[in-house]
């Protein structure tokens, strides 16, 4: 398997009631970001689909602190406080540092929420891409994300739509034949990953594609293939 990766030139500046869809559509529609294929992957970030579906609200630029009652108010639960660190769960069921509210590449004087759902957001994002350049595609809406017990930040997907969320390997044999048993892999986030090498944090290339997945790895998913249920969290 060979896997190819570019960041998607030319997006510009997103604002509130714009559609993804179109403006990737139009980007990817000829050299030098498409033009695209079936089964290539969108590695869309989230902050770009939270500007365009409204997800701002203004906060006090001089106060660093001001965006913490966002935070309460995006969270069902309070996971942890460590000084001005808060460590929440979404009412998407990510549990991230500060509701995954972010103010960085954002204008001075707002923060931006989480979408309120990235898997919709996503399905709708493919769903132009096909009806425009006719082709099947998978989306990933991804964000950036802390992990515990390991140091450092990576991205991670918090929507999907026409990719696997996790491929299940379980009853299938390894390299040396034996079978097995609890293997599931977060191709995803791994997705995700790949794309933010492309992207990176503060380049202004908001958009990926990842060309050479699995054809296998195509199909209808969500995130509730990745988010872990509280019966099945060794820690909730």
């Amino acid at each position: 398997m060979k896997i190819t990766a570019w960041g998607v030139s030319g997006i510009g500046e997103i604002v509130p009631g714009q559609q993804l869809g179109d403006i990737i559509s139009e980007a990817c529609s000829a050299e030098p970001n498409g033009p695209l294929l079936d089964n290539d992957v969108l590695v869309v970030t989230q902050k770009i689909v939270s500007k365009a579906e409204g997800r701002l609200v203004q906060i006090d630029p001089n106060d660093p602190l001001s965006h913490k009652v966002l935070v309460e108010q995006e969270a069902t639960r309070i996971v942890r406080r460590r000084g001005d660190l808060i460590i929440t769960e979404t009412k998407h069921g990510f549990v991230c540092a500060n509701s995954g509210i972010d103010l960085s590449n954002v204008e001075r004087g707002y923060a931006a929420l989480l979408p309120i759902d990235s898997d919709r957001s996503a399905r709708r994002i493919r769903d132009i891409v096909r009806a425009k350049l006719g082709i099947n595609v998978g989306v990933i809406v991804s964000d950036t994300f802390g992990r515990p017990w390991r140091k450092g930040l990576t991205d991670v997907a918090i929507g999907v739509a026409g990719i696997a969320a996790v491929v299940d390997l379980r009853g299938t044999e390894d390299a040396l034949g034996r079978m097995m048993q609890v293997t599931e892999v977060c191709i995803a986030d791994e997705l995700a990953c790949a794309a933010e090498l492309v992207m990176g944090k503060s380049s202004g290339v908001p958009v990926a594609v990842i060309r050479g997945a699995d054809p296998d790895w195509f199909r209808d998913s969500s995130m509730d293939e990745i988010v872990r249920p509280p019966q099945e969290d060794l820690f909730r």
